[in-house]
């Protein structure tokens, strides 16, 4: 029996869920998510938890934080200065934008809150410092 293994070529149907139930993600009604396992392209702990799947095979994965989106990081939220806003822009709790770094690189951000003089803005991932869990099984092994 064919077991996934690093350098396979594979492909999954998965849905990512909090450990409170809600759910973040699914390939349900999509093609099924393609990927070369251990060469980096997902995240740490659902690469590796699909080694030594075989085809036709369904399981949990539990990733913690640190092998999923890391942990939340404070330097990652910004008090940006109101008046620093375009007039025209309105801007709601929740929102997404797009900034520059310093290397004019984007840099996704959400809106966390408004205040008279600041706007507190987060880029940290939304799944940051959150534990994962991933229904996954494994359709292909090319």
């Amino acid at each position: 029996m064919q077991q996934a293994k690093k350098g396979d070529l594979v492909k999954v149907h998965y849905t990512g869920r909090l450990t409170d139930g809600s759910q973040f993600d699914s390939s349900a009604g999509r093609e099924p998510l393609e990927f070369t396992v251990g060469a980096g392209q997902m995240i740490k702990g659902f690469d590796t938890g699909v080694e030594g799947m075989a085809i036709g095979e369904k399981k949990s994965i539990t990733v913690p934080p640190e092998e999923g989106y890391g942990l939340r990081n404070e330097e990652s939220v910004i008090e940006f200065p109101a008046e620093q806003i375009p007039a025209d822009m309105k801007l709601e709790e929740g929102m997404q934008l797009t900034l520059q770094d310093q290397d004019g690189r984007p840099v996704p951000v959400v809106v966390a809150e408004i205040r008279e003089n600041v706007v507190i803005l987060d880029a940290n991932h939304f799944l940051a410092g959150k534990e994962l869990i991933f229904d996954v099984e494994l359709v292909e092994i090319g």
